[in-house]
């Protein structure tokens, strides 16, 4: 019996983005297309298969030990970004802003993905979702810049709208405007697009 199962829902890839050098901030820059492989998107800071541990596993970690890259890459969805704006009461939240690596629009409730789902692109390349992205203030102080006294309000306004992180289990090319298909896990059925 498949462990996955295609759910019928397909999305759109509205946005690819990478961060040539964390060291230079949260921000990423927009590109048109990404190889993306086993360490993660071709050109990210962020990519690799293992990376030292942060303060999201403390409880489980000493910060800075040596895990393997489950965050990889970070998903949004253009329908959540456009909530968060709503809440932030500005006009538009860029992914750029929070750190985004991809950005997804018509996979309805986005951040509530079932952990372990794929996103399987045209190529064949595919995404498996870890877990929910918790809001955090790094992406306000880019908004604050922007917006000057709505920064701080992000972490409240992003609850349950951060999107996702993900890592890849088949190589492969993403581009703007790829179709994306979201194949869940047979499991208890957690997360219900239709509310």
């Amino acid at each position: 019996m498949p462990a996955l199962r295609n759910s019928g829902i397909t999305g759109t890839v509205a946005g690819l983005f990478i961060n040539h050098n964390r060291e230079t901030g949260l921000q990423t820059e927009a590109i048109e297309a990404v190889t993306v492989n086993y360490a993660g998107f071709e050109g990210n800071s962020y990519s690799g298969l293992t990376r030292p541990s942060c303060s999201r596993v403390r409880h489980q970690y000493e910060v800075g030990t040596e895990i393997r890259n489950t965050r990889q890459v970070s998903i949004l969805s253009q329908e959540e970004l456009a909530e968060i704006a709503d809440r932030l009461e500005i006009e538009k939240v860029q992914p750029e802003w929070l750190g985004a690596n991809l950005c997804l629009t018509g996979i309805p409730d986005f951040t509530h993905v079932t952990p372990s789902a794929r996103l399987i692109f045209e190529s064949g390349a595919s995404l498996v979702v870890d877990m929910e992205n918790h809001p955090c203030k790094y992406p306000g102080e880019v908004i604050e810049k922007f917006h000057p006294g709505k920064g701080k309000r992000f972490p409240a306004a992003a609850i349950h709208r951060r999107g996702v992180t993900a890592w890849v289990e088949r190589e492969g090319l993403i581009k703007h405007g790829d179709l994306v298909s979201l194949h869940l896990p047979d499991q208890r059925r957690l997360y219900n697009p239709e509310g």
